[in-house]
């Protein structure tokens, strides 16, 4: 099969298109012929060798999380899938979907929204699983609540203001100029123009700042984050590490990070939403899988509008 490989860590220009092995499937895993994937930020992060240290040093790999597909094949211990059946989820770690067929645990995938194409629903499992799991088990998001998103334009932003919209919370969306109609078309009750605003000097108070990009902590954010607020982000850095540590003994605001984790529970529940109108896939641009550099490269940029999506094979 063809696939992306690296055989080192490195610039975009590692990523060869190479002919390699066919995966062979566990027992617990099913075959995908990969239609599309998606490009997330911890794909570049792994291939620059930023984290080496969990992902070790074996070549070649296969990055690519999302993948959206159909099903060639089943291990003997799977039970809700059959060939033929289209599917969307995550692959295991670090990645296998940036390839022509991937092996995929049956854990982590469910059958596709059947309203989105491969492209749009490759680009929803894993930003959409993080800003659900953000918003949901780390925030305790409740209908009524006041909830900021920063990044609201963005690959996990998109999806956390469709997510705080369906469950019933009033939500600020947090972008530059040129993206705050597409955030109020998501479902934002008000968006913040950070060009022209620091959202952190704004009046009002939030009972959830879910900062999707990473970019603040919750020292700076406390003066408009409720009493009993949470902070929440994705870039666990030293200080929001220590912050976290700090809040979790005390009483009042709480700092919180949040690690991914693909599930088809999560997933199921997203695909409802999908299906039932409350959630829709944003996609920037969408590259060949030959063209998989320039799509770390824009990725890279931080200007992408939505996701990045990867048409592996028609």
């Amino acid at each position: 099969m063809k696939a992306m490989v690296i055989r080192r860590y490195g610039a975009a220009e590692v990523l060869q298109y190479e002919d390699v092995e066919q995966p062979k499937i566990e027992p617990t895993q099913l075959l995908v012929k990969v239609r599309a994937s998606s490009v997330n930020p911890i794909d570049w992060k792994i291939r620059q060798g930023m984290l080496s240290l969990i992902v070790g040093n074996k070549f070649p790999k296969i990055l690519g999380f999302d993948v959206a597909g159909e099903v060639v094949a089943v291990g003997s211990g799977v039970t809700r899938f059959k060939p033929g059946d289209a599917i969307y989820g995550s692959t295991s770690f670090p990645g296998g979907g940036y390839a022509e067929f991937a092996a995929v645990p049956e854990s982590v995938v469910v059958l596709k929204p059947t309203n989105l194409s491969y492209e749009e629903a490759a680009a929803v499992p894993l930003a959409a699983l993080t800003a659900l799991q953000a918003l949901r088990d780390q925030g305790n998001i409740q209908t009524g609540q006041s909830v900021l998103i920063n990044g609201a334009a963005g690959g996990v932003g998109i999806f956390a203001v469709q997510i705080a919209k369906a469950l019933g919370a009033v939500v600020t969306g947090v972008s530059s100029t040129k993206n705050l109609d597409l955030v109020k078309s998501l479902g934002a009750d008000r968006v913040i123009d950070y060009i022209q605003q620091d959202f952190v000097e704004d009046t009002a108070q939030y009972d959830i700042i879910f900062d999707a990009v990473g970019k603040r902590s919750l020292s700076e954010t406390k003066k408009v984050l409720k009493p009993n607020g949470v902070y929440i982000t994705t870039v666990p850095s030293p200080q929001v590490f220590l912050e976290s540590v700090l809040t979790a003994l005390l009483p009042g605001q709480k700092a919180k990070f949040l690690f991914e984790k693909p599930n088809a529970k999560d997933l199921l529940f997203l695909k409802e939403l999908i299906e039932g109108g409350k959630i829709r896939a944003v996609i920037d641009r969408t590259y060949s899988l030959q063209e998989l550099a320039a799509a770390h490269n824009h990725s890279e940029t931080g200007r992408a509008v939505g996701k990045i999506a990867i048409a592996v094979s028609s």
